[in-house]
């Protein structure tokens, strides 16, 4: 898009060239002429767009976001409520990037640009606060995360969470408070993190020894998603490893553009998992996999000295439906007679560009009558945490997807990813449907099961 060409958002559209208050972007990373210069204004994003689907607007659009950024480091807009808001709506998909014939990195642009806005837009103080203690104060630590697990569990199973939801009660409070509660993950017992520092046999030969990489979130509402992704890889001849060191991955931060913290949690998995000479290192979580496989890019301006240990690790990392698809998979499997439907996870699908090695795997249960669903590849609107905090546009995500789920008529919706679980399962809850939703390495599981 040229200069000369006007975005869809006239409060931009109209801005002023070089006001003093605009001074381009600060120190530190930030969208580069080099990155953003591959764009040809096509327009070819725009249908794979989640946002601009529903919203219709240039602003909200991947080349609308680029021409905003270009506006910021060219003076012409500044780093303010409206760039944010543009920006900060982006669902970081990557759907464009698989539609771009440029190959436009734009999941790096949009989250370098994020890390401007953290370094130089000030928000409202809850706002400040309520992401200083997520995000800086929870995550990174497993001891916290285990106390807020615990007194979750506790919430929950007390009863006082049903009679909250109940109330209604959460009605009086601004926002949508009421349906983001909905989506709440359950806390399961035993936490995962009993686990790390153990190493669990293959079974019969042992072809592999691989490391997993558990999460952070993971370990406390997908502990027993961990359980059955040691199990499906034990039993294809791994030994596995879950070392103790490792911590958060950090792909929220990154998302959210908090990219020294993502760094210093990069550096703690580096030297984690390349101390183990594994053959390989799977992660079960599409989201966070993406991240990790683009640790390199945390350090090309910051700590270079951990740019080639990035790269290293890198080149052993593996979604673990990407690993197994590569192996000679262990065919021991039940014969599971249900009618299914999977949803693509964008981080696997258009940032990993991982399609076929779920549908393998599912091609190799038998009875299962693998059902394709339309529009698989657009979001479903869980993006991390982005249904907590754009809860109405995620809304109409969900409800998009769920329609399409529908009409596969499927008993069972696989995914890949646990924050799509999560969205998908707030969307089979909400219709009333006797649906299940599993991770595909879940579905495995029990197929290995049925056959034992």
């Amino acid at each position: 898009m040229s200069e000369s060409i006007k975005i869809g958002n006239p409060e931009i559209a109209n801005e002023e060239p070089v006001a003093a208050k605009c001074s381009g972007y600060g120190a530190g990373e930030a969208p580069r002429w080099v990155d953003y210069s591959r764009c040809v204004h096509c327009g070819l994003c725009l249908n794979a767009c989640p946002t601009y689907r529903e919203l219709g607007l240039e602003a909200d659009s991947p080349r609308g976001r680029i021409y905003q950024m270009i506006q910021v480091e060219k003076g012409r807009l500044e780093i303010g409520k409206s760039f944010v808001h543009h920006i900060e709506l982006c669902l970081d998909c990557r759907s464009c990037e698989t539609a771009c014939p440029s190959g436009v990195e734009y999941g790096k642009l949009v989250e370098v640009a994020r890390g401007q806005i953290e370094q130089h837009y000030h928000r409202a103080p809850l706002t400040t606060l309520a992401r200083k203690l997520f995000y800086y104060e929870v995550l990174p630590y497993p001891g916290r995360l285990q106390l807020l697990g615990k007194l979750l569990r506790l919430y929950q199973r007390s009863g006082l969470e049903k009679l909250v939801l109940a109330s209604r009660m959460l009605k009086l409070f601004p926002g949508r408070l009421e349906q983001v509660a909905q989506l709440a993950p359950r806390m399961e017992e035993p936490f995962f993190y009993d686990r790390l520092g153990t190493t669990v046999p293959a079974e019969g030969k042992q072809r592999y020894r691989v490391a997993l990489l558990a999460g952070c979130i993971a370990n406390l509402c997908f502990a027993r998603l961990n359980d059955a992704t040691i199990r499906v890889v034990a039993k294809n001849g791994c030994e596995v490893v879950i070392p103790k060191d490792q911590g958060c991955c950090g792909a929220l931060h990154v998302h959210a553009g908090m990219r020294s913290i993502a760094r210093n949690m990069a550096k703690r998995n580096i030297t984690a998992f390349l101390a183990g000479g594994y053959d390989a290192i799977i992660s079960n979580a599409a989201g966070c996999g993406s991240v990790l496989k683009e640790y390199p890019l945390l350090f090309e301006e910051e700590d270079k000295e951990f740019y080639e240990p990035a790269k290293q690790f890198v080149a052993k990392l593996r979604d673990v439906t990407e690993f197994l698809a590569g192996i000679d998979l262990n065919k021991e499997l039940g014969i599971m007679k249900m009618r299914a439907t999977y949803q693509d996870p964008c981080h696997l699908g258009h940032a990993q560009r991982i399609r076929s090695a779920p549908r393998k795997l599912l091609a190799a249960i038998p009875g299962l009558e693998l059902i394709e669903l339309k529009e698989a590849e657009i979001c479903c609107g869980s993006a991390g945490v982005y249904n907590v905090i754009h809860n109405e546009m995620s809304d109409r995500l969900l409800e998009n997807k769920m329609r399409r789920i529908s009409e596969t008529r499927a008993e069972l919706v696989l995914t890949a990813n646990p924050g799509c679980m999560l969205q998908l399962r707030a969307g089979v809850k909400r219709e009333g449907k006797q649906r299940r939703v599993l991770h595909v390495i879940e579905l495995l599981d029990e197929a290995y099961r049925i056959a034992d």
